[in-house]
């Protein structure tokens, strides 16, 4: 059975990756893709490096006919999807890879500064981290794809927390990110002239909008209110993260917590104990990488975290997501091996 699926949005990194991973999959099939301002195009004037795939041409959303559809990507600018999702069809799936649905009505107000436009849909909304939320996600007409620096976070975090295993108060993740994470269009501060030979912070100070996803899921794991030190910072890479975390526990626990968690999901890589992951060796995959290390002073540790920020930080979560909601295998069309070099 193969299902029809509409990807939103697909003239932007993001959309582009879902086009890329859609295309290889073998149960989805690429029914209508939209792109408003380019809407009349055909895929390889937006990107030629899909010109040999059999696609649509770019349409806008109201030129869709959204009765043969039975999933929806939703690749927008924040601030889109939450008037668009109360427009679809009832009976379609939808996977959002934007913010609007992440957070509480409350939260998602504080921290991209205006009221949510559905806040009924937003109480409906299961969080797409698929290794901690999958039968929710199965039995979910809506799911809100994570921000992509929230996601590799939460993998290296998540499992000490929920053991216990380290101090909640003294928690710093210091992030790379590379120069996609920041969207395609044109910015000044994105260009090659302002970006390479530098590593610049962002977002710095506790602003980061991502902050509200740890928020939200470290406090609810914890039981009591986590606020964690982040900083973010753009490196001269087209793609990944890479996040280094600074915790108080042992790192043998640590490590064996993440290697209990883990043992299980196919996405999700713990080295030995004493390695670290980089980058390039995820690059272009769905997969995460997690190390530990041990401090030179007894009780501090560092845990590591990378994945590549298009594919299992969005389009790779999505479609993992989408196999869930589809009843298909979860790693169906996810299963290659990262790009080296």
């Amino acid at each position: 059975m193969t299902a029809s699926v509409a990807i939103v949005g697909a003239s932007g990194y993001t959309g582009a990756e879902l086009v890329r991973l859609v295309a290889g999959h073998g149960a989805l099939r690429i029914a209508a893709l939209t792109a408003d301002r380019k809407a009349g195009q055909p895929v390889a004037a937006v990107f030629p490096h899909l010109r040999h795939l059999d696609l649509p041409a770019l349409a806008t959303v109201d030129e869709v006919d959204w009765s043969g559809i039975d999933l929806a990507f939703l690749a927008l600018p924040h601030g889109l999807s939450q008037s668009l999702v109360g427009r679809l069809p009832r009976t379609l799936r939808v996977v959002d890879l934007g913010a609007d649905f992440r957070l509480r009505p409350d939260a998602y107000e504080r921290w991209y500064g205006q009221p949510h436009a559905a806040p009924d849909l937003q109480a409906e909304a299961v969080y797409g981290l698929t290794e901690f939320h999958r039968e929710e996600i199965r039995r979910a007409r809506l799911v809100a794809g994570t921000g992509c620096n929230a996601a590799c976070v939460q993998f290296a975090l998540r499992p000490l927390i929920a053991d216990g295993l380290i101090d909640l108060d003294s928690i710093v993740c210091d992030l790379k990110n590379g120069i996609s994470g920041a969207g395609r269009a044109p910015k000044e501060a994105m260009l090659f002239a302002e970006r390479s030979e530098d590593v610049a912070g962002y977002s710095q100070g506790g602003r980061h909008r991502h902050l509200g996803e740890f928020d939200e899921h470290f406090s609810r794991l914890a039981g009591r209110e986590v606020r964690i030190v982040f900083t973010p910072h753009l490196v001269p890479v087209n793609r990944g993260i890479l996040a280094s975390c600074y915790l108080r526990g042992d790192a043998r626990a640590l490590h064996d917590s993440l290697l209990r968690a883990y043992a299980d999901e196919p996405f999700v890589v713990v080295l030995p104990f004493g390695e670290l992951p980089a980058m390039a060796h995820v690059q272009g995959s769905n997969f995460v990488h997690l190390g530990v290390v041990a401090d030179r002073v007894e009780g501090r540790a560092l845990v590591v975290a990378t994945l590549d920020n298009l594919n299992k930080g969005s389009a790779g979560q999505a479609v993992q997501n989408a196999n869930l909601l589809l009843s298909l295998p979860e790693t169906q069309g996810l299963l290659a091996p990262p790009l080296f070099p």
